[in-house]
Formats: structure tokens, C-alpha cells, sequence
């Protein structure tokens, strides 16, 4: 009976509008008695909220992509129904050009009748079969432009879907089309006068973070229940910050990179942006083929974690600071060891970035820029453009350097589960000033990447979670490799950090 009282209680807790005066214990009984495993209140979430759709007319739009799968597996929703409902959505959305490029409604409606008849002969290739996606358009897909966000690339159609597109094709899931992003995914701001800037969930005078800018207002305006971005400095990650989302950055080369335009190929990653780590998890499988339990999360007591006491926490506004903070108080009051040390390492590792980043890019990108520098937003092109300055030399000493600090960092941080920081040191700036201050527009751009980057450039992998405060990420970093413990402790830490 404590197990029904605790679902009351958390169901009160997401949703505000229901108590145990209104639920009687036999409903939620009967809701318990349909899920696997009651006795683990959050490990059957999921299967709880895709049964509260049916039985209190809950909204298609408002579950993650995981409860929108039990509820397919169950029968108590449809792969067509849903992908209706996000299609309606998305089209009557008065912010659907300034998200998506581009809404493949012919291909997700054939895609969901498939994965309905499967649903209807026990035949689902995944947890998420049948559950819409929406794509950042730098990855390729079939007969649809892929543009990644600039018009240097107009025109551009590929003939065939890149390789973590066809991995989600192949588990079932449905693709609802391409979403925006900043020009070539060079910049953390998602500002794109060249095409378009996406909305901020919190507020629309604010920037959306980026580059993944339009993945992130594709979960958080319920145009998509899960998005996939890339994160080369933190492209996944902040706009998920910013818009009170879950993010995942994954290990370089563990999810391919085939068919994806490069920005820099050997920092380049894909990842998820989602409502919980649940979907963050589910989805990871699919891209990168690796089987992941996310059912032994460890206790809060087992969890050791590090926060890098200055560097990472010594440039941070006040809102963001005080969010970070809170969030440690309620992990240490939940039994979680929180330890503060030093890390030199990141030091020098965070001066290496202006030398290693814009040459790779230069290196990628700048015959094409040069014959056409009017075609872009003159902050992105002097970013791209400082590569032109950086030796061969220069970058071969930077990354040799990279190498040795990666060695030394993981020696230091090896007793603990993960580093912890505020994911942005700053909240979601107000776009106008920067749009008028291209130096400032420059600056915030580059302490808004300043600590997610740490990540790209140690070969981390790096999660997200929100916190209470809008706009105010919580971020753990861990050893190459590492998502399946990653995700797990992220199952745990995700609860406390959002109180």
C-alpha cells in the first residue's frame, strides 16, 4: 500500500491537479497492478503516466517519448493517432517556421502506419517503435534538404539517410522532419538571422541556445516528444539547459558520424535532447547500438561526485550558481558524497580551445566561406574565419598537449562518478543587445560554451538534467565510454536535482 501511496503522491506532484481526495486507492491500484514492477516507483513512471492517457484524458503531447511507447505497447495509444496529433501540432503552431526547416508529414505518416501494424501484431522492433522524432538538419535524410543551417548550403539534398537516421528508422521510430540550428553549428547561442532564430520555451526575447536550437523548441513546445542535435562544444547540451531539458552529450565515436556535416569531425558528437533520462537512455540504445540497463540505479549513498571548485563555477551569474548549489544541498541531503577540489587541468585544457576549434573548422568550411562570406552572420564568419590564422603547427602542439591533460584528468577523477557544474555559467541572454554588439555577441557566445566544452575537448560524456530554476542546467561529466553508468546515475540524480 506504501507503493500506491508514493505514485499518488508523485502523480499530485507532476501534475498539480489531482490529490488523494479525488484519487481513490482502488483506481490507482488497478494502474499498478497493469505495470511490471510497482515495488520501483520511478522505474514504472513511464508506464504510469502512458495509463493515466486513457484513463484521465491526459494529452498525447505532454508525455515523453518513453510513456508515448508503453502506451503503444500496451494498446492504449497509436503510432498514428500520435503522429497526428504532433503533425496538428507542429502545423498549427504559430512558431512551426521559426523550428522546423522543414515538416516531412508524407514520410511520418507512412512510417506510423508501419509501425502501427506492427503494434497490432506483436512485431515492434524497440521500446520507442512507433514514437515521433524530430531530426537537427545537419543530419541526412532522404529527398530532404539538409542544409545545416546556412545558405551556403542551399540546395542541398541528399539521396540517402545518414547512418543514426537509418538506426532510428530501423527501431521504428517516425520522423517528423528537420529543426533549426545556428549557421554550420557554430555557435551555442542558436542566434540564425541567416535563416531563423528559434523560440526560447521561457522567454521569446531570449536566445535558445545552440547551436541545436530548434531541437530543443521541438520537445520543449511539444512539437516532438524526443529531438536529436550533435554537440561539438556543448551544442546539445545548452539549449537543453535552457529550455528545461534533459541532454545527452555522448563519447566521441560512439555514435557515427556518417552522414552528418562535419563542423570539427574529431569533436563532433550526437545526442538526444529530451523530457527525461528515461528517453535520454532509450534513445542512446537505438543511436549508438549499445544495449543499456537503466534499471540498476545506484543508491544516492554509492554515488561519489566531484565539484571542481573554481574554474568552472567562479565566472557564474548568481541565478545559476544558487540553482547549481541547490541542487548539491538536495543530493547531499539524499546521501550523495559531494567532494570540491581543484582541477588544473581545466585550466590550460580552456586555452587551448581558441586554437583547436576554429582551425579544424576553417580547415572544413573556409574555401567555401570565402567565396561566399555574404552569405553568413558576420559573428559566425569571424569565428570560422579565425581559424585562417592558426597554424598547422600550432594545432598539431594544441592537441598533442590535449592528449596529456585528458591523461592527467581522468588519473585525477578516477574515484569518482562524475564531475559537476552548472551546465551554462549564464542564463539565456536577451537577443537584442546582442544583435546590436557583435563584440558582446562574441563574448557571451564563448562563456556560454565555457564549461560544456570542457567536456568535447577531455572525450567526456556529459548529461544534463534541469533544475528547479528555469533555465538552469545541472551538468555531470564522466569518464570516456561510460553513458550506461552515466544514464543510471542520472536516473537517480534527476528527481533530487529538480526539487
Amino acid at each position: 500500500m506504501s507503493n500506491v501511496v508514493g505514485l499518488i503522491e508523485l502523480v499530485s506532484a507532476k501534475f498539480n491537479v489531482f490529490s488523494t481526495g479525488i484519487w481513490s486507492l482502488a483506481t490507482i491500484q488497478s494502474l499498478v497492478n497493469s505495470i511490471d514492477s510497482p515495488g520501483n516507483i520511478f522505474g514504472c513512471w513511464s508506464k504510469l503516466n502512458a495509463c493515466l492517457v486513457k484513463e484521465f484524458g491526459l494529452g498525447i503531447l505532454s508525455l515523453s517519448a518513453a510513456e508515448l511507447g508503453w502506451a503503444i505497447d500496451v494498446g492504449k495509444s497509436d503510432p498514428v493517432e500520435i503522429t497526428k496529433a504532433f503533425l496538428s501540432q507542429i502545423n498549427e503552431s504559430p512558431y512551426r517556421d521559426e523550428i522546423y526547416t522543414l515538416v516531412s508529414d508524407k514520410r511520418a505518416l507512412n512510417e506510423a502506419e508501419a509501425a502501427r501494424q506492427r503494434a497490432k501484431s506483436g512485431n515492434r522492433k524497440s521500446p520507442l517503435d512507433g514514437v515521433p522524432v524530430s531530426w537537427k538538419d545537419l543530419f541526412d535524410t532522404e529527398n530532404i534538404p539538409t542544409q545545416s543551417g546556412t545558405r551556403l548550403l542551399e540546395g542541398r539534398v541528399p539521396s540517402t539517410d545518414c547512418e543514426v537516421v537509418q538506426r532510428a528508422t530501423q527501431a521504428g521510430m517516425i520522423c517528423l522532419g528537420k529543426t533549426h540550428l545556428s549557421e554550420l553549428a557554430f555557435s551555442g547561442l542558436g542566434i540564425n538571422p541567416m535563416t531563423r532564430t528559434s523560440p526560447n520555451r521561457y522567454d521569446l526575447a531570449t536566445a535558445p541556445g545552440g547551436s541545436s536550437s530548434g531541437a530543443a523548441a521541438s520537445v520543449s513546445f511539444d512539437l516532438a516528444p524526443i529531438a536529436i542535435g550533435s554537440d561539438t562544444g556543448g551544442s546539445v547540451r545548452i539549449p537543453a539547459a535552457w529550455n528545461g531539458l534533459v541532454g545527452l552529450k555522448t563519447t566521441h565515436g560512439v555514435v557515427p558520424l556518417d552522414g552528418v556535416v562535419p563542423l570539427c569531425s574529431s569533436f563532433d558528437t550526437v545526442g538526444p535532447l529530451c523530457r527525461s533520462v528515461e528517453d535520454a537512455g532509450l534513445m542512446f540504445e537505438i543511436l549508438s547500438g549499445n544495449n543499456v540497463n537503466l534499471g540498476n540505479s545506484p543508491d544516492l549513498n554509492n554515488v561519489k561526485l566531484l565539484v571542481c571548485q573554481t574554474s568552472m563555477l567562479e565566472h557564474c551569474d548568481e541565478t545559476q550558481l544558487n540553482a547549481f548549489e541547490t541542487a548539491v544541498n538536495e543530493l547531499q541531503k539524499a546521501g550523495a558524497n559531494i567532494e570540491r577540489e581543484e582541477i588544473p587541468e581545466l585550466v590550460e585544457m580552456t586555452q587551448l580551445g581558441p586554437i583547436m576549434f576554429p582551425y579544424e573548422a576553417y580547415k572544413q568550411w573556409g574555401e567555401v566561406i570565402e567565396n561566399a562570406p555574404d552569405k553568413m552572420f558576420k559573428p559566425v564568419l569571424d569565428r570560422f574565419l579565425g581559424g585562417k590564422h592558426v597554424t598547422a603547427e600550432q594545432d598539431a602542439t594544441a592537441r598533442a598537449r590535449m592528449l596529456e591533460l585528458r591523461q592527467s584528468y581522468n588519473q585525477r577523477t578516477r574515484f569518482y562518478d562524475a564531475v559537476i557544474a552548472p551546465t551554462t555559467p549564464n542564463p539565456a541572454p536577451e537577443i537584442k543587445p546582442l544583435m546590436e554588439d557583435f563584440e558582446l555577441f562574441w563574448d557571451v557566445n564563448l562563456r556560454s560554451l565555457s564549461n560544456t566544452r570542457i567536456g568535447n575537448m577531455f572525450g567526456l560524456c556529459a548529461l544534463t538534467l534541469p533544475t528547479a530554476t528555469k533555465g538552469a542546467g545541472f551538468m555531470l561529466m564522466s569518464a570516456p565510454c561510460s553513458e550506461e553508468k552515466l544514464l543510471q546515475m542520472g536516473m537517480a540524480l534527476e528527481p533530487v536535482v529538480a526539487v
